[in-house]
C-alpha cells in the first residue's frame, strides 16, 4: 500500500467529521429558523377569480383588497409529511383565515405521517379544533392518502371529503384533551378505509370527486348555475383563494422527505470522494457539499437511527481507501455491505420505497466498482502497458509535494511522494526514481536527499567489507 494512504485516511476522516458537524449545525439551525421564516413567507396565494394581492405589514397576511364583503374560502395544499415547515404553514393559514374573516379554510390533504414533536402537532390540532373559521379537509386528488397520525386532522375538521381512489385512516390512539369527532374517528383508529367505505361509515360529509365539488357544497358558499357543453353545473360566486408553500419553504419541505434526504446524502458523499481524487476544487466538490448540507437538514427533521447514518459515512471512508488504488478490493466490498445496512436502517418509523433504495444501492455499486476506479486509472496513469520505462523520466509538480502530491509526466497526471527531507514546490521539475502501484516516487531535479533509514538490499550490501 502506498505511502499516501495514511495521509489520505487522516484527510478523509477530518473532512467527513468537519462536514458532518457543519451539516448538522446548519440542519439544526435551519429547522429552528424554518418556523419564524415560514410565518412571514410560508405560502403564496392565488385567487379564483384572479385579483391583485397585497401584504399586510402588521400581520404578514396576504390580502385581496378587491375581495367581496361576503368573505372568501381559503384552500391550502398540505402534501407530504407534516414537518415543521408544513405544520407552521397550516397554523399561519388558520390564523390568517380568522383575521381576514374567511368563510372556511380547506386543507387539500395528501400526507402519510407526522415528523414534528407530539406536543407541536397536538397544538396544531387544538388550534384547528377551536378555530372560529370552519377548517375542512378534502383528501385528493385521486391516489392521495391521509394516513398515520396525519389522519387526526379529520377528527378536528368541520367537513370532510374524499376523491375517488383515495384512502384515510390508521391514525392510532386519539390524543386526550383535544375535542374531536370520536364517532367519525372510530373506524379510522386502527384501519384504513377507501373513499367509498368512508362514505358508508359516515366519515365523509358528502360526495366530492373534485375540490370544486367540495367547495360548492360547503355551508355559506354562494353558487350560481352555468351551462357548460350543454350541461348544467354550479360554480362558486364566493371568492376562492388557493395557497401553497413559497419556493424557499418548498425547498426545505422537499429536502425533509425521506427519499430526497437519503439520495442527497448518498450523492453528496460520493461527489466529495470524487473531488478528493481530482486536482483542485471543482463543480463536483461544490455540488457535493451543497447536497450533503441539505441532506443534513432533512436528517435532522426526520426520525433517524444514528447507527444507520454512521454506517453510510463509514461505507464512504471504506470506498475511499480502495478508490486510490484504482482496483476494487476488500474495502470496496466492506463499504458496500455497510452502505446497504445503513440504507435499510437509516429511518425510524418512516419508510422509503424499494425504488429509492434500489437507485441508491445500485448507483453506489456502479460508482465504486466501475466508474470511480476507471476515473482514477484514467487520471493518474497512462495507457502504456508497463511503467518501468518511467524510472528516470523527468516531469513537473502540479501541486506541492511534501511529501505527497500530484505530478505530470509525459502529459499524464500521477499521484506521487518524495523524501520528507526534500519537499518539492509546485511547478518544480522532478525525476521519477521508483513506482509503487499507481504512485510514483520522485525527487527534485537537483539537490535530492537520501533517507538512509529506508535502504534496500543494494544499500546494505554496499556497507559490507570487501573480502
Amino acid at each position: 500500500m502506498s505511502r499516501t494512504l495514511p495521509t489520505l485516511r487522516r484527510g478523509l476522516v477530518i473532512t467527513a467529521l468537519a462536514l458532518m458537524v457543519v451539516g448538522l449545525l446548519v440542519g439544526a439551525f435551519g429547522g429552528a429558523a424554518a418556523t419564524p421564516a415560514a410565518a412571514q413567507d410560508s405560502t403564496t396565494t392565488t385567487a379564483v377569480p384572479a385579483a391583485q394581492l397585497t401584504l399586510d405589514p402588521a400581520t404578514g397576511d396576504t390580502t385581496d383588497p378587491a375581495a367581496p364583503e361576503g368573505g372568501f374560502v381559503a384552500v391550502l395544499k398540505v402534501s407530504g409529511l407534516l414537518d415543521p415547515v408544513l405544520v407552521d404553514a397550516v397554523k399561519t393559514a388558520v390564523a390568517s383565515s380568522e383575521r381576514l374573516g374567511a368563510r372556511a379554510l380547506i386543507l387539500q390533504a395528501n400526507s402519510s405521517g407526522v415528523v414534528v414533536p407530539e406536543a407541536t402537532y397536538h397544538a396544531l390540532l387544538e388550534q384547528i379544533a377551536h378555530s372560529s373559521v370552519p377548517v375542512d379537509v378534502w383528501v385528493g386528488p385521486s391516489g392521495s392518502k391521509l394516513t398515520g397520525p396525519s389522519a387526526l386532522l379529520v377528527g378536528v375538521a368541520d367537513k370532510v371529503g374524499m376523491a375517488p381512489g383515495t384512502s384515510l385512516g390508521n391514525s392510532g390512539p386519539l390524543p386526550e384533551g383535544i375535542p374531536m369527532d370520536t364517532q367519525r374517528m372510530a373506524p379510522l383508529i386502527n384501519d384504513t378505509v377507501s373513499s367509498s367505505q368512508a362514505a358508508d361509515l359516515s366519515v365523509t360529509s358528502f360526495e366530492a370527486p373534485t375540490i370544486g365539488d367540495f367547495i360548492i357544497k360547503l355551508p355559506g358558499v354562494e353558487t350560481k348555475e352555468t351551462t357548460v357543453d350543454g350541461q348544467q353545473r354550479l360554480e362558486p360566486i364566493t371568492q376562492v383563494q388557493f395557497s401553497q408553500l413559497s419556493l424557499v419553504s418548498q425547498l426545505f419541505h422537499t429536502v425533509a422527505s425521506p427519499a430526497v434526504a437519503y439520495l442527497l446524502l448518498t450523492i453528496g458523499l460520493a461527489l466529495l470522494i470524487f473531488e478528493l481524487f481530482t486536482a483542485g476544487v471543482g463543480v463536483a466538490g461544490v455540488v457535493g457539499a451543497g447536497a450533503f448540507i441539505l441532506s443534513c437538514y432533512g436528517l435532522v427533521v426526520l426520525p433517524t437511527h444514528w447507527w444507520g447514518i454512521l454506517a453510510i459515512v463509514l461505507s464512504m471512508l471504506a470506498f475511499a481507501i480502495d478508490v486510490q488504488t484504482g482496483v476494487p478490493r476488500f474495502w470496496t466490498g466492506a463499504g458496500m455491505v455497510l452502505f446497504i445496512v445503513g440504507s435499510l436502517t437509516l429511518y425510524d418509523g418512516v419508510s422509503m420505497s424499494w425504488v429509492t433504495l434500489l437507485v441508491g444501492i445500485v448507483g453506489i455499486g456502479l460508482t465504486f466498482f466501475t466508474a470511480m476506479p476507471a476515473m482514477v486509472r484514467t487520471r493518474f496513469s497512462t495507457p502504456t502497458i508497463g511503467r518501468e520505462w518511467m524510472v528516470g523520466e523527468m516531469g513537473r509538480a502540479v501541486t506541492a509535494i511534501s511529501p505527497d502530491g500530484t505530478v505530470q509526466v509525459r502529459d499524464a497526471l500521477w499521484r506521487a511522494y518524495t523524501n520528507r527531507a526534500t519537499p518539492i514546490e509546485e511547478l518544480d521539475r522532478v525525476r521519477v526514481v521508483g513506482i509503487e502501484g499507481l504512485v510514483l516516487e520522485v525527487e527534485p531535479e537537483e539537490g535530492a536527499a537520501r533517507d538512509y533509514r529506508e535502504r534496500g538490499p543494494k544499500d546494505a550490501s554496499e556497507d559490507e567489507p570487501s573480502a
